[in-house]
């Protein structure tokens, strides 16, 4: 499957993707309003930076408890009730005078929510396309993702000068509530992918399953830590720069559309494994010209030329998927979009820490210097597991 034409003719695909491109949206603008509300409320970069990627951080106790459920629940129900959920959750933010703890508690309870619509959608989407179609619509619904960012960081930061941060998380709320209804009606009632009963034992022996391979190792390594540490760049936009918070996001989600189309719609499969240590690169190298604190619209460049480098979860997810039996794919993909997300929030901690303590340039700065260390650690030791893989072969 090589055209969006035949992507978009498959059964159930549209319906999906339309509820994932409406909860996108949910998404940026109700993470941007609550951002604002925290920072306007607190004048803190740490406590904005945890509102925004703050549900992030409960992600990795849904992978160690929950994940199991991902293989064992109808995937329409639960999609559908997550959205739900997730509505409920946001219009309980915009409650006026809700303390900033309760407001953190939602947080949490987001993100255990959250845990589980990673392994779920990551699964049916193998599920509904066949074997040589899953990196071109992963891609597409990451491009779409890119895009519901560009239009809802933009539209997010137009509406927060003409309307309240709340009136904004109840306009999210009302998008989450629109996916949940687009997810119901349109895909069709199909059973779980696998049998038994969700326990959090078998989440921990899936997991060490999982963990297990060395292949499958690095490819979720390569996934949560080098991105993981710039999403933590991008939590002190706000902080760095607060009339411009929107403008930096939205630039951000266009360079990781134009990774994302190159990756997914133009690169040969067969060159696509190569792409992960360079894109990796490219993704955290702009960052480090932080330290001269550049302004609009220089920084908006440097975010839009980094971003692009987000196009190596890609070839990435298609390299964990080969290695991986099609009865554990959603399991798997839980725990990659977990650990993923939890090293998101944890880098997003680390960063409003340290800028607190320094400057949200500097901070940006650190982190990014330290994605590249990890980028540069990890391809050495794919070269040594390519090496082992030869010799073994040859003996």
């Amino acid at each position: 499957m090589r055209s969006y034409r035949e992507l978009f003719r498959t059964p159930e695909f549209t319906p999906f993707f339309l509820g994932s491109a409406a909860q996108g949206a949910a998404l940026t603008i109700g993470g941007l309003a609550l951002a604002t509300l925290v920072y306007r409320a607190t004048d803190s970069p740490l406590l904005s930076a945890i509102s925004m990627f703050g549900p992030q951080l409960a992600q990795m106790l849904g992978a160690t408890f929950l994940l199991s459920a991902a293989d064992r629940l109808p995937p329409r129900a639960a999609l559908s009730g997550i959205a739900l959920a997730f509505a409920l959750c946001t219009a309980v933010q915009a409650l006026p005078g809700l303390p900033l703890g309760a407001a953190f508690a939602v947080v949490f309870v987001q993100g255990l929510i959250s845990s589980l619509g990673g392994g779920v959608s990551g699964g049916l989407l193998n599920e509904i396309l066949p074997k040589g179609g899953f990196v071109l619509g992963r891609s597409v619904f990451n491009m779409v993702f890119g895009l519901v960012q560009i239009v809802g960081f933009a539209t997010g930061g137009a509406l927060l000068a003409v309307l309240s941060p709340r009136a904004c998380l109840l306009l999210s709320a009302a998008l989450y509530a629109t996916a949940s209804l687009v997810l119901r009606l349109g895909l069709t009632p199909r059973p779980a992918r696998a049998t038994g009963r969700p326990s959090v034992a078998e989440t921990w022996r899936t997991n060490a399953l999982l963990w297990s391979s060395r292949p499958r190792r690095l490819a979720y390594l390569g996934m949560w830590l080098p991105n993981g540490l710039i999403v933590g760049c991008e939590s002190l936009y706000v902080s760095y720069d607060p009339g411009a918070a929107g403008a930096l996001f939205a630039c951000a989600a266009l360079g990781m559309f134009a990774g994302d189309l190159t990756v997914g719609r133009l690169v040969p499969p067969a060159l696509r494994p190569r792409l992960p240590i360079p894109l990796l690169t490219l993704l955290a190298t702009p960052y480090l010209l932080f330290a001269l604190h550049p302004p609009l619209p220089w920084s908006a460049l440097v975010v839009c030329v980094a971003s692009v480098g987000f196009g190596a979860t890609l070839a990435q997810q298609e390299r964990l998927m080969s290695v991986t039996p099609d009865e554990l794919a959603g399991h798997a993909q839980g725990l990659r979009g977990a650990g993923m997300l939890t090293m998101q929030g944890l880098a997003a901690a680390l960063a409003g820490t340290l800028a607190q303590l320094t400057t949200p340039a500097t901070a940006m700065t650190c982190l990014a210097l330290t994605s590249l260390t990890i980028t540069l650690t990890l391809a050495t030791a794919h070269r040594r597991s390519g090496e082992e893989a030869t010799a073994t072969a040859t003996r």
